[in-house]
């Protein structure tokens, strides 16, 4: 089975979170089940490039990635060599799995795959829900998507990751199949399950890109109301401007002494997860969550909003709670959550077991390896 992959970016473009992860650890995964995998990308790393020989093929963690040189910046992506290689190659391919969606290399590839007659799959990463359709360039979106998304969308498959997201999209369009599969997530192999402490300080964590999707203005405002002891640490990067606006709210309401910006973190994470009681993410839209896998695995419960596509599987596997996207909410889930320390204590310990057994990646592989092999005999 012959796989391509393409996205926008590539690792080691962290920069831009969890989907640049995802894409990252499902052909790595793929490659090792036995399929020729490989990854067409662009040098994008933010308002920069990534440190790459471009449109040359590399090996990136036994995966044949290229990177090819983009024209336009973020969130267009413009790559007319990515185009020209992907209409020469992509028939030697028996199925092209496009990831994400709004930007010139997903539409772009998806029209030029089904004009050569190679079956397509679509993975939106939370690009193709109400919330994206409403925010930033939502005139731009609707064009688009009525001249020629609705007409590629329903000529692919769909890969979503929760349920949640299964519902927005078919709320939206009407795609040939739609696939349910969690993301494949790179955890430790094991841990200590250290116990937070019984009291003290509230040790709270905000680990994402930082960006106005993720609510952590909200979060910001909650605190002014707790009335417990806390200290919040903030990690991640996002627009310069953005965060002093945030920094100022967090002047505003008094609470800088109790708050720590600490900017990206990445080889370090899983410690940082661990040292923390609770892990919150209020975000107005998540279609899946990574971070919230990556914290339970640690053992450190987690804050989420009913936005976030695993808000279902907190709930129903009692790993945390669920707020509503309201400062109010928020404040009375933390000053609830530091009178029940014995349940952050049984988290820390059933947890990260838990997680390794529901998100297993040889489960997980079979199911990818399940729906490529369905796309390509219905294609």
């Amino acid at each position: 089975m012959k796989i391509l992959q393409i996205n926008a970016s590539y690792k080691p473009a962290y920069i831009y979170g969890g989907p640049t992860m995802s894409v990252s650890k499902l052909s790595e995964q793929m490659q090792k089940a036995g399929c020729t995998v490989e990854v067409f990308t662009t040098t994008a790393n933010g308002a920069a490039e990534l440190p790459v020989t471009p449109n040359q093929q590399t090996e990136v963690e036994g995966v044949p990635v290229t990177y090819f040189k983009r024209l336009t910046k973020d969130h267009s992506h413009f790559s007319p060599a990515l185009m020209q290689k992907l209409w020469k190659d992509v028939r030697k391919f028996d199925v092209v799995h496009i990831h994400a969606w709004w930007n010139l290399v997903s539409v772009f590839s998806c029209f030029i795959a089904l004009m050569r007659g190679v079956p397509v799959i679509v993975s939106p990463r939370g690009t193709l829900s109400s919330y994206s359709f409403t925010n930033k360039n939502n005139f731009s979106k609707k064009l688009l998507h009525h001249l020629l998304g609705t007409h590629l969308l329903r000529r692919s498959a769909i890969h979503v990751t929760s349920q949640r997201e299964k519902i927005g999209i078919e709320a939206i369009i009407h795609p040939k199949e739609i696939f349910n599969i969690p993301n494949f997530i790179a955890l430790p192999g094991s841990i200590a399950k250290q116990a937070p402490g019984k009291e003290g300080i509230l040790k709270l964590l905000f680990f994402s890109r930082i960006e106005e999707k993720k609510g952590l203005d909200i979060l910001l405002n909650s605190l002014s109301t707790v009335n417990v002891p806390y200290h919040l640490t903030i990690a991640g990067d996002g627009e310069a401007e953005y965060i002093d606006k945030l920094k100022e709210i967090a002047e505003k309401n008094g609470l800088s002494a109790n708050i720590s910006w600490i900017g990206f973190q990445g080889e370090n994470k899983f410690n940082l997860f661990q040292q923390n009681d609770l892990m919150i993410l209020p975000s107005y839209d998540e279609n899946f969550g990574n971070v919230v896998i990556e914290s339970l695995s640690m053992g450190t419960a987690v804050l989420v909003s009913r936005y976030v596509g695993l808000a279902d599987y907190v709930a129903r596997s009692n790993f945390g709670w669920v707020c509503e996207l309201d400062k109010n909410d928020i404040s009375r889930f933390i000053n609830l959550i530091d009178t029940e320390r014995a349940q952050l204590s049984t988290i820390r310990q059933q947890a990260p077991t838990q997680i390794r057994n529901d998100f297993n990646e040889e489960n997980l592989t079979r199911k990818y390896m399940e729906m490529y092999k369905q796309i390509i005999n219905n294609g």
